[in-house]
């Protein structure tokens, strides 16, 4: 948390307050006070509001501020998640092209939304830009792997499998990657990684979407085959029939 450039250090309650109008903006005094003070009643939840403005401006910190009856940051707060918002909004604009390096740089960077707190409302933020930030990696991934800058796209997919191992869509990109370069055994080894998850966790079998990404090559490295409708085969090499067939003895 920084000001200007600096660095602020402020109790426990107005580090609260400071993340709630990050996320959410300006709002109502009441408002921010029934978030912070959920088990609180109306008039000790707006008391204690009171007393954490009181504290910050004796502690020098006036960075919170009254605009026509709602509480906001000052301009000069620098907040990360927008930064991050921002750079997710310029990789999945469809006018976005290839995506910045900058852009790519906040999403592989950025870390989960204030680990440790458990408000209702910080979990509620935490899960939507984790959402964003997946959705702007696998964006960011496409573009750099059409653009055949393959070892940026395949950062970009591996974080994203990373935050969500569980999401396909995330592995497809990381499948796709691989097969753009010719790396056809990455991206078999990546699909059974993922069957196998899904098979653990959740009793299910990979789409038949990603299945017919490798429709024609996963038997030249054993294993099972995936087949068009999810499921799997037997992927033993078959010998090339001879002409003859010995018969079976009586």
């Amino acid at each position: 948390m920084s000001s200007n450039g600096r660095p602020l250090r402020v109790a426990k309650p107005a580090q609260r307050l400071i993340a709630l109008l990050a996320l959410t903006g300006s709002h109502e005094p009441r408002y921010l006070a029934g978030c912070l003070w959920p088990e609180s009643r109306e008039a000790r939840a707006q008391a204690n509001l009171r007393s954490t403005l009181s504290r910050l401006l004796a502690a020098g910190t006036p960075i919170v501020h009254r605009r026509q009856g709602l509480l906001a940051l000052d301009e000069g707060v620098a907040v990360d998640t927008v930064r991050l918002r921002r750079a997710a909004e310029s990789v999945i604009a469809p006018e976005g092209g290839i995506p910045s390096d900058e852009a790519v740089a906040q999403l592989l960077q950025a870390g989960e939304l204030l680990p440790g707190w458990y408000d209702d409302w910080v979990m509620t933020w935490r899960e939507r830009l984790r959402q964003v930030r997946v959705h702007a990696l696998e964006v960011a991934a496409t573009g750099l792997t059409d653009a055949g800058r393959y070892a940026q796209a395949l950062e970009a997919g591996l974080v994203c499998v990373d935050i969500e191992p569980l999401r396909e869509s995330a592995n497809r990109v990381v499948m796709a990657v691989h097969l753009r370069e010719g790396n056809v055994l990455e991206a078999v080894r990546q699909f059974r990684r993922y069957r196998e998850l899904v098979r653990d966790e959740l009793g299910v079998e990979p789409s038949p979407e990603m299945a017919r990404l490798l429709p024609a090559w996963a038997d030249t490295v054993g294993g099972d085959r995936p087949t068009s409708d999810g499921g799997t085969v037997a992927g033993q090499r078959r010998s090339r029939p001879s002409g003859r067939q010995r018969a079976s003895p009586d």
